[in-house]
């Protein structure tokens, strides 16, 4: 049986990246692929619990850190894992580079930490492929000021934000084989051109 291909939806709050997974994922279904889409942090049932502890309960960054991969070994153990071994393809709203932009990027824990805990979690699993949407600041936040009650992680100043896309960007130039990073300030039309290319590689 063919292993299936793991992808994943990265960027800022506000970035834009959440509305296009129905797209890519009606586009695998229109080539007779098998699409799981799940988020994290969640995912399972555990997952989903410990995400509403992450989005609005006060912690240590350390915890916050270790509590990521909690969440995320089980989704792995539980969705991911099985998922590709029957062979279908997985679309996840997130995944550990987001740990490495928001934790690592925006609140500054040690990077080594951070990659201690990846190859513990998932030493031999990376994604398929990584489409980063990027977007300028101004224009994330005023995407999030016009949506629901904002969480923790969406309540955080600028520079938390600019350190999170600089973290982004410096995770997508240490792996530019797997990252494809997509203007996500313009018009959705060519973001849907870009999209449409990036999966006929895939």
């Amino acid at each position: 049986m063919t292993v299936g291909k793991f992808i994943t939806f990265e960027g800022i709050d506000g970035a834009g990246k959440s509305t296009h997974i129905a797209f890519v994922a009606d586009l695998l279904h229109a080539r007779g692929k098998t699409v799981i889409t799940t988020r994290e942090p969640g995912g399972t049932a555990l997952g989903e619990k410990l995400r509403e502890l992450l989005l609005h309960e006060k912690m240590h960054l350390e915890t916050e850190a270790l509590l990521m991969f909690a969440a995320r070994r089980e989704h792995l153990a539980q969705v991911i894992e099985p998922a590709l071994a029957r062979g279908d393809w997985v679309i996840s709203d997130r995944f550990t580079d987001a740990t490495f932009a928001y934790q690592g990027g925006g609140r500054k824990l040690p990077l080594s930490k951070l990659a201690a805990l990846e190859q513990w979690v998932h030493p031999h699993l990376q994604p398929d492929a990584t489409l980063l949407f990027d977007v300028p600041l101004k224009v994330a936040r005023a995407r999030l000021q016009a949506s629901r009650s904002p969480d923790k992680f969406e309540q955080e100043k600028a520079d938390f934000f600019a350190a999170t896309r600089a973290g982004y960007l410096r995770r997508a130039a240490e792996f530019p084989k797997r990252f494809h990073v997509i203007d996500s300030a313009q018009p959705i039309d060519n973001v849907h051109k870009a999209l449409e290319k990036i999966v006929a590689s895939l």
